[in-house]
């Protein structure tokens, strides 16, 4: 077992107190830790509360056996998988295949031989890591494909899918929602003067400072198009929303990306747009509040750019 560097607890659910002693010293001679527990209805109420990847659980014991409370654990919902071993005197057939069919993993025969008890252990961890590993992997999948890989921030697709369930929640509840518009002034001159690597850092760096002082859980940034990004702020009115912006827009103007050619200094234009509250319980779709938002950022680009205008639907 120390091929495997697990930190887990084991879960042990056994009436005899002479097999729960038996099963803890094999699992602390492996270095292992385990919380033992009388009953299924006690374990399932401990998994509610903290983390225990395998199970050990005794067939016959009171209040609820342990098909039942296979059946019970692969009924909820965990975040992680629960690999439960299931170990009983009745070793007929009939007997081991009625508790896989009820969630049991594996099985072991009472009396516990403690090698077969650390080789199906082993197995269980194998399994387990294997099981991490796999959500781990989809997890970095399900990132890479709703973020923009230039700039690190959400992407188009994610801007739509979310934006479009923010504008419903915001109806549904009655809550202000806003959203700015940003863009970099005179980008293609940028790409012209100094190429498309230094233009791909300018645009890193402008998303960087879009990021910046966001509220954890709540706002975010993504990519629209182009050298174009969307900030989106539920809960928060135009009037808030536009100090957002122009803080935003003050820290964009200050910043200087480094170049072989020397230091580059950039500005932003933005528009904002906000739905708020009303008696009528007014709805606007996503294209309505991106099209508000694009017309704000128009007119600041047509008054001289470096600021932005704001506007409530």
């Amino acid at each position: 077992m120390n091929e495997h560097n697990d930190n887990f607890e084991i879960l042990v659910i056994e009436d005899s107190r002479t097999i729960a002693m038996q099963l803890q010293i094999i699992l602390e001679r492996q270095g292992l830790q385990a919380v033992v527990t009388g009953n299924g209805l006690e374990a399932l109420q401990l998994l509610q509360k903290r983390p225990f990847p395998i199970v050990i659980t005794d067939w016959v014991m009171p209040q609820m056996d342990g098909c039942e409370f296979c059946k019970a654990i692969r009924g909820q919902t965990f975040d992680y998988y629960i690999y439960i071993i299931l170990q009983t005197s009745k070793n007929s057939k009939d007997d081991i295949i009625a508790g896989l069919k009820a969630g049991a993993d594996d099985y072991i025969i009472k009396p516990i031989n403690p090698a077969e008890l650390v080789a199906r252990l082993n197995t269980a961890r194998r399994i387990i890591s294997l099981e991490q590993s796999l959500k781990r992997h989809n997890e970095e999948i399900m990132l890479l494909s709703i973020t923009d890989l230039m700039t690190n921030v959400f992407n188009r697709g994610y801007l739509d899918k979310q934006l479009a369930s923010a504008l419903k929640y915001n109806f549904r509840y009655n809550h202000p929602l806003s959203i700015i518009m940003y863009d970099i002034d005179h980008f293609k001159d940028v790409n012209d003067q100094y190429g498309h690597q230094v233009g791909d850092m300018v645009l890193k760096r402008f998303a960087d400072c879009l990021k910046q002082n966001l509220r954890q859980d709540a706002d975010w940034v993504a990519r629209y198009g182009g050298e174009e990004f969307v900030v989106v702020l539920p809960e928060t009115t135009l009037t808030n929303a536009l100090i957002v912006a122009e803080r935003k827009r003050q820290r964009i103007s200050e910043m200087i990306v480094e170049s072989e050619r020397g230091p580059i200094k950039v500005t932003g234009s933005f528009g904002a747009a906000c739905v708020l509250p009303s008696k009528e319980r007014k709805q606007v779709s996503m294209e309505t509040i991106i099209a508000g938002a694009d017309r704000c950022l128009y007119k600041a680009k047509a008054e001289g750019r470096n600021r932005g205008s704001g506007t409530l639907l």
